[in-house]
């Protein structure tokens, strides 16, 4: 079934005399953006607790001191240590193993690109039940906090954008922006922010609220027992390659291609929408991410179900959204119009726009 199309008028995302102005935050440059006044980017969603707030300014005075969490530093540690060990065991692996942990390195992005990021956070599609529980599973699998959390610091992350209330604040520099952040104990105002947050829809959602009240058991099973026994009992794999292919090295490449939309997404790339904002296009991001670097459309238009203007070009998880469409699992797909997009890069993009 074809995706449904916001109608936009081209009217609307052209300037109006009534303009605001953002200042850009990226590495502290001084640039200013003019924004038209009452430009409608939540489409018919219902929220819009996704998109950039120009009210909000941050306190003046010394930054808070930070404040490490150890506890997190050392199991990063250890938990990358064990990946370079499993990235070392892949020549004594069998095929089928390592075909096992390509096949839930996909079901756990998944869980966050299909499910936490575009069903969850942005709500720029609908997914039915029988979906929405395979996503909360692979959610679990990802391992990245539970859908509820995940969905409240996205949502704080587009609305204070680049500021001391953006969970992984891209100003911080790139380390910070990648694992810093999850490292180190909130800045106050993420916390103050992240609690006025609408977030009624995932209150309501009883699959989302299931997997929160059993979060970290499901872990357990689903993220670490799961992917090892299934090569150890099946085909006779060794219990050793078992957990650190399909389970640790596995979980680390998700972890970290979800985190570099987080810090080279806002670095790395062009801006072909909005040239005043930080987040890039980049191809690199986006294969390892199934479609997640299209960061510039993404954050000028964050209720698009695709994140990109592109279909399935280099976007494994819209493909798997339109699949899911075709099953009659989902429906409801948010897209931006042709005329909306062109109205906006002219307006605002930095002219390195090329089709597809």
């Amino acid at each position: 079934m074809p995706a449904s199309v916001l109608q936009e008028e081209l009217s609307k995302d052209l300037p109006s005399p009534t303009v605001t102005a953002r200042v850009m935050r990226n590495g502290g440059t001084g640039m200013e953006k003019a924004l038209s006044n009452q430009e409608d980017l939540g489409g018919d969603r219902g929220m819009t607790d996704d998109i950039f707030d120009e009210s909000y300014r941050e306190k003046e005075g010394p930054k808070p001191a930070k404040r490490y969490v150890w506890r997190n530093i050392i199991l990063m540690s250890l938990l990358h240590l064990g990946a370079l060990y499993g990235l070392w065991l892949i020549p004594a692996a069998k095929p089928v193993t390592l075909a096992w942990g390509s096949l839930c390195f996909l079901m756990s992005a998944l869980g966050i690109t299909a499910g936490a990021h575009r069903l969850w956070s942005h709500r720029s599609y609908k997914a039915g039940l029988p979906l929405r529980i395979f996503l909360a599973i692979a959610n679990s699998m990802a391992f990245q906090n539970d859908i509820y959390e995940w969905a409240r610091d996205h949502r704080a992350h587009h609305k204070f954008s680049e500021t001391d209330a953006d969970p992984h604040n891209a100003t911080r520099g790139f380390f910070f922006s990648h694992v810093g952040w999850l490292l180190m104990r909130k800045h106050p105002d993420v916390i103050e922010k992240g609690q006025k947050l609408d977030l009624a829809d995932l209150k309501a959602d009883k699959v989302v609220m299931f997997q929160r009240r059993f979060y970290k058991r499901s872990v357990v099973v689903i993220c670490f027992l799961f992917p090892t026994l299934v090569p150890w009992c099946f085909w006779g794999e060794s219990l050793r390659n078992s957990f650190f292919l399909p389970t640790i090295l596995r979980y680390v490449l998700v972890l970290n291609a979800t985190w570099l939309v987080n810090s080279a997404a806002h670095m790395f790339g062009n801006r072909p929408y909005d040239r005043y904002i930080s987040p890039r296009e980049n191809r690199l991001v986006t294969f390892g991410a199934l479609g997640e670097g299209f960061h510039n459309y993404h954050h000028t238009f964050p209720y698009d179900y695709s994140t990109s203007e592109f279909g399935w070009h280099y976007n494994f998880t819209t493909a798997f959204i339109d699949l899911m469409c075709l099953l009659g699992l989902a429906s409801d797909r948010k897209k931006v119009s042709k005329e909306t997009i062109l109205a906006r890069r002219i307006r605002t993009g930095d002219g390195s726009h090329k089709s597809g």
